[in-house]
């Protein structure tokens, strides 16, 4: 067998020996030594060229003027502007709803509009929705991370939201028809629980809740369903968070609400990493059933979308990308993706639906 620090062979007869009295088996092994140190080399450079030649899926590109809102462009003082839910209004405007932290660390929502959905943004001269916890007892501490449904069978935009009360996170709703006046149903899921969004019509008659509760050492993707948007039942598990090293790994959660293609329920979900240096928020994607959502049809096996630049990785909470909503342009394909910078700004990226079917085609 060829001796790669000697360039000698071992003789079969005589394994200790180098290239001493070997007839034809001697020689024999010698040109079988050749053929696989040239085998060896091809398959060395072809895995070299793949390497050199894959570069991770872009699905995503980062608007050139991010952040694009930041909390000095707020017109009262606040601390931290990030997690937007996101609408198009009838006549086209861009209206995301800010997650806005005060200076005592308490949240509220305050709206943003814009005709490009890049600048120029108008934003409301006061809070848009506040907590009322003598009300609502449950939002004590504050209503964080919105997420806006378009409801067509109601005519209204369903706002689900985080409210934080002593005993934790837990899941609320909210209805209006124009961004000034709502109605609010109150907590619908008990916590410890967030990250929900609403489809937007009836799945074989009721409505349905995309949402995650957690537990002391994991967090999974559940729905749940309900004839009257108060009482719910019917939950099951849709996504479970990996295990080991995975970039996914024991909490995952829904991102902005899910998309409905004609291949099934798109959904940006968000997976956290923890290692020696903290957590990494990133996305990922899964595909889901139009008539069955608890049921994954596709789920990606990489991240496709984290915190790269210095506005991403560093702020209030470091290694966090967060989107609660997006638009789509007028060709059903194009993507605005509003998203939460380090738990400090909003920052915005664009991408294309059927890319991102075509990559979950590829990686799933």
């Amino acid at each position: 067998m060829y001796d790669p620090k000697t360039g000698g062979c071992r003789d079969g007869l005589h394994s200790d020996r180098l290239n001493e009295n070997q007839g034809a088996e001697s020689t024999l092994a010698f040109l079988q030594a050749l053929l696989e140190l040239s085998q060896a080399k091809s398959l060395k450079g072809l895995m070299s060229t793949n390497n050199m030649n894959h570069k991770p899926s872009q699905l995503f590109h980062r608007h050139k003027l991010n952040p694009i809102l930041k909390a000095t462009n707020w017109p009262y003082q606040v601390n931290s502007v990030f997690n937007p839910g996101a609408t198009l209004l009838a006549d086209g405007t861009t209206l995301l709803l800010c997650r806005v932290e005060d200076r005592r660390g308490l949240s509220h929502l305050c709206a943003a509009r814009s005709v490009n959905g890049v600048d120029d943004w108008q934003i409301d001269s006061e809070p848009t929705l506040m907590a009322d916890p003598k009300r609502f007892p449950e939002e004590l501490w504050g209503i964080e991370d919105p997420r806006i449904t378009y409801i067509p069978e109601l005519g209204q935009y369903a706002i689900v939201y985080t409210a934080f009360s002593r005993e934790g996170p837990g899941v609320a709703l909210a209805f209006t028809k124009d961004f000034h006046h709502f109605e609010r149903y109150g907590e619908i899921m008990q916590p410890a629980d967030k990250d929900a969004a609403l489809l937007p019509r009836k799945i074989d008659g009721r409505w349905a809740l995309i949402h995650r509760p957690s537990g002391a050492t994991s967090a999974h993707m559940w729905i749940s369903y309900s004839s009257n948007l108060y009482h719910w039942g019917g939950h099951r598990q849709i996504l479970e968070a990996r295990l080991g090293g995975w970039w996914d790994a024991n909490k995952i959660g829904l991102s902005p609400p899910p998309i409905e293609t004609s291949q099934g329920w798109l959904v940006i979900y968000h997976g956290v990493r923890q290692n020696a240096a903290g957590s990494i928020y990133r996305l990922g994607l899964a595909l889901f059933d139009l008539d069955a959502p608890e049921r994954c049809i596709k789920r990606g096996d990489e991240w496709v979308f984290g915190p790269e630049e210095p506005y991403e990785q560093h702020g209030d909470v470091d290694n966090v990308v967060f989107p609660c909503g997006y638009t789509l342009g007028a060709d059903g394909d194009t993507i605005n993706l509003y998203y939460g910078a380090a738990d400090t700004s909003i920052a915005m990226a664009t991408g294309s639906v059927r890319e991102m079917l075509r990559w979950l085609k590829d990686h799933s």
